[in-house]
């Protein structure tokens, strides 16, 4: 009986030994969560600097300081933002990798290009909505005040009247301008021809010079033409008016529908990234982004948008990936 007991005994010891030994690993690995962020974060801007994207890229790593402490802003672009977004992809998912992601990486690219070196559902985890802007159709003054266009049915009919012989311009081979026209020509059944060049600068300076009839730009970009009566607003490609412009009507209300063709960006991290990590980068993104200066810019660029939730977020992105497989299939456009 002493025998079993004093087996019984050790058996005890051992035990309590195990779980003491277990309790102390578990409390460095609670610490190490807990004590995120320790090092530097990256936050890589696939497109080269000087851009809206990069531009707020820096202004929020200022503004998150004081929550995540240091965040470097590096651009590394090319192939159309795949090649940054590539390196956020394969990083560690430990939440010190983030990227300044947009409609045309996120849900645009995996059906433009043949092959992109990322899974745009497992390889990203949203983090905040920064801005959401919309797309406009502008159309060269001159033609518009000679031909009578003051609406998008003027347009449409126009078009109608003369198949093939309007054209309009983008900033190349599947951008938004690219496929927001090409939408409207299916949408409207007309004949419009596209006309891509290297950028939307170049595209609207054949706008204004009459080279070609109309396109659809960025709002933010496009204002200063639209406030200078430099160019002709007919809609934009969002379900809402914008703010800004609260006389310009949306597509849908002009009578093209569905149209709803809107530019955004937002913060993401490599997926996979613990969600006690991913809740703490949106909370420090999201105060940012209602900070008065913050606002201010986005207004600048013409968004009024709120960072929202992490699964609001989440579910823009996957709206848009399924939305843009058929707008890209429809365009004909095909990158390498």
């Amino acid at each position: 009986m002493l025998k079993k007991d004093s087996s019984m005994l050790c058996a005890r010891k051992w035990l309590l030994a195990v779980s003491g030994v277990a309790a102390v690993m578990a409390v460095p690995a609670v610490q190490a969560q807990d004590a995120f962020p320790s090092k530097p974060i990256q936050f890589v801007v696939p497109y080269p600097p000087g851009g809206p994207l990069d531009s707020m890229a820096r202004l929020l790593a200022e503004r998150v300081k004081d929550d995540l402490g240091t965040v470097v802003v590096e651009n590394k672009s090319g192939a159309g933002g795949n090649i940054g977004a590539s390196i956020v992809a394969k990083a560690a998912p430990d939440g010190y990798t983030l990227m300044m992601g947009a409609v045309a990486i996120n849900a645009i690219n995996p059906w433009l290009y043949k092959t992109v070196p990322f899974d745009p559902v497992k390889s990203f985890e949203p983090i905040a909505l920064v801005a959401s802007v919309p797309n406009v159709l502008i159309v060269n003054k001159e033609f518009a005040q000679s031909k009578q266009i003051a609406t998008v049915q003027d347009l449409v009919t126009y078009a109608k009247q003369h198949p093939g012989q309007l054209n309009f311009a983008s900033g190349g081979n599947g951008s938004a301008g690219h496929l927001a026209g090409a939408v409207l020509n299916t949408r409207s059944q007309i004949d419009s021809v596209h006309v891509p060049y290297a950028g939307a600068a170049p595209a609207k300076t054949a706008l204004l010079a009459g080279q070609v009839h109309f396109m659809f730009d960025n709002l933010a970009s496009a204002a200063p033409l639209i406030k200078a009566d430099s160019v002709k607003a007919l809609a934009v490609t969002t379900t809402e008016r914008s703010n800004f412009f609260p006389d310009v009507p949306t597509m849908e209300q002009a009578g093209v529908k569905p149209f709803d063709l809107g530019t955004w960006f937002g913060v993401f991290v490599t997926g996979g990234t613990p969600e006690p990590v991913v809740q703490k980068l949106h909370d420090a993104y999201a105060k940012a982004l209602m900070e008065p200066s913050v606002r201010q810019a986005l207004a600048v660029m013409g968004s009024d948008a709120e960072p929202g939730t992490v699964a609001q977020f989440r579910d823009l992105v996957s709206r848009d990936l399924k939305k843009y497989k058929e707008v890209v299939a429809s365009s004909g456009a095909e990158l390498f």
